[in-house]
């Protein structure tokens, strides 16, 4: 005997009827408390972040279309303040002087970087402390960093890299303070704190590639040189673009280890746009113009963000 339709379809009612929709699923949790307790935890740095960051960016857009003039009011001059940076030879120096550093210091701590993440790969206890030991120059503070290097860096022959050079028949070397090895002595500081950095998100991410590739690999007769070529770098893509856009913005904020080793000299030849903007607003007192090259930095940093995004994108695609 056949059951009558109505009866089939009182079960399925009922069914759904029982089964909750996403919006009362939703609405659920809310009338809990339990959707306010994620931003419990993060509302202290939500907090800092709005406190010291947001609200100063704000302010500093604010600033660099107005004559700032402390406690007299300031005026609203336009784009009279970017005309003026982006006219100034000094400004124009001191970018070109932020490209080689950024491009130096990006290329040289990921190239580093990649070596030591190759050298001290695997899981015995040798290499957690051969880790742990070439990631210190991380944690240290940057002015110990620079005061450390600037030592090194002693223009005399009785200088510690100089003594070294000695060994090798070379001449005594100002670094910082000749002009022509200035701006690449602070590069190699740079790399030498950002390496180890590197290193870390490069292990990670050999820790994603599969182990099979490699067997296959080495059944198939690839050399050392060919794994790295077709089985690590493609397996790394994704962290070669993260660590770019990083060491990248780090070369461009380029601020501590130019202040504290050069301040900008000998002439001029170590300038950045940090440096430069720290100069206009503190020193000289003109913290409109400072403010537009600020805005100018982070404009620029967004488009190169932006960028690499796009392009990574576009290869996966």
């Amino acid at each position: 005997m056949s059951r009558p339709a109505g009866r089939d379809k009182q079960p399925a009612a009922a069914a759904t009827r029982r089964t909750p929709s996403r919006r009362q699923h939703r609405r659920n949790r809310r009338t809990s408390g339990s959707w306010w307790i994620p931003w419990l935890f993060l509302a202290p740095a939500l907090i800092l972040f709005v406190y010291f960051k947001f609200i100063p960016m704000a302010q500093a857009i604010s600033m660099s279309v107005q004559d700032v003039r402390p406690y007299l009011g300031n005026l609203y001059v336009g784009a009279a303040n970017y005309t003026e940076i982006l006219s100034s030879d000094g400004f124009r120096a001191a970018t070109w002087n932020t490209i080689l550093l950024a491009v130096g210091q990006t290329f040289g701590s990921m190239i580093l970087g990649f070596a030591l993440a190759l050298l001290v790969e695997g899981q015995t206890r040798k290499l957690t402390f051969i880790r742990s030991a070439a990631f210190l120059p991380v944690v240290v503070p940057i002015a110990v960093v620079a005061e450390l290097w600037r030592i090194m860096y002693h223009p005399t022959g009785d200088g510690l890299l100089n003594q070294l050079l000695g060994l090798v028949g070379l001449g005594p070397s100002g670094f910082i303070n000749d002009p022509d090895t200035s701006l690449a002595s602070i590069v190699v500081t740079g790399i030498w704190r950002g390496a180890p950095y590197d290193m870390m998100i490069f292990l990670a991410g050999l820790a994603g590639i599969d182990r099979g590739l490699y067997e296959a690999a080495i059944v198939d007769g690839a050399s050392v040189r060919q794994r790295i070529r077709h089985v690590t770098l493609p397996g790394l893509r994704a962290v070669f673009a993260i660590l770019f856009v990083l060491a990248a913005v780090r070369g461009f904020r380029a601020f501590t280890e130019v202040f504290l080793l050069t301040n900008g000299g000998p002439n001029g030849s170590t300038e950045v746009v940090m440096t430069l903007i720290y100069k206009l607003g503190f020193e000289q007192n003109r913290l409109g113009v400072a403010s537009a090259g600020a805005v100018l930095l982070f404009v620029a940093t967004l488009v190169l963000t932006v960028c690499v995004q796009l392009l990574r994108r576009r290869r996966v695609a």
